[in-house]
């Protein structure tokens, strides 16, 4: 095997590693399902039912995604650096999901009740968003 595609290969393993590493430390630094817990009782009356909720090392191009079907949310660990505040809006845009799949009115409705979801939604554009992200935080 050349050297080039060797070095490429171990590279490769390096980074799966780093972020698998990062991935563990922060789901066990940050507990979501706490925090998700916090906001379900305050924003949903306690009514939802999450399967799961972590951070992900390999989401870039979105903060969250949530899968209705088995009731999981993915964070992005560019979270983790960001304010609590901002945190808690992409949790509760992906809770959000949970009851409403698209974004709607009635969507838009359940995310404004968390008082600071205009403010972060603004942060987030701020950091960079591309333009396909920015559709999901807007209101349509």
């Amino acid at each position: 095997m050349p050297r080039e595609r060797l070095e490429k290969i171990i590279d490769n393993f390096k980074v799966r590693f780093e972020r698998r590493k990062l991935k563990e430390e922060l789901n066990k630094m940050r507990p979501l399902a706490e925090i998700a817990a916090k906001l379900n009782e305050r924003y949903f009356s306690g009514k939802l039912k999450i399967n799961s909720i972590e951070y992900a090392t390999d989401q870039n191009s979105r903060f969250g995604c949530c899968n209705r079907r088995d009731a999981t949310i993915r964070v992005s660990h560019r979270l983790s650096r960001m304010p609590e505040w901002v945190r808690n809006y992409v949790i509760i845009h992906e809770m959000a999901h949970l009851v409403e799949p698209n974004h709607g009115p009635a969507f838009w409705n359940i995310v404004s009740r968390y008082e600071l979801a205009e403010r972060a939604k603004g942060y987030l554009i701020a950091v960079g968003l591309d333009s396909e992200n920015e559709q999901d935080l807007e209101n349509p």
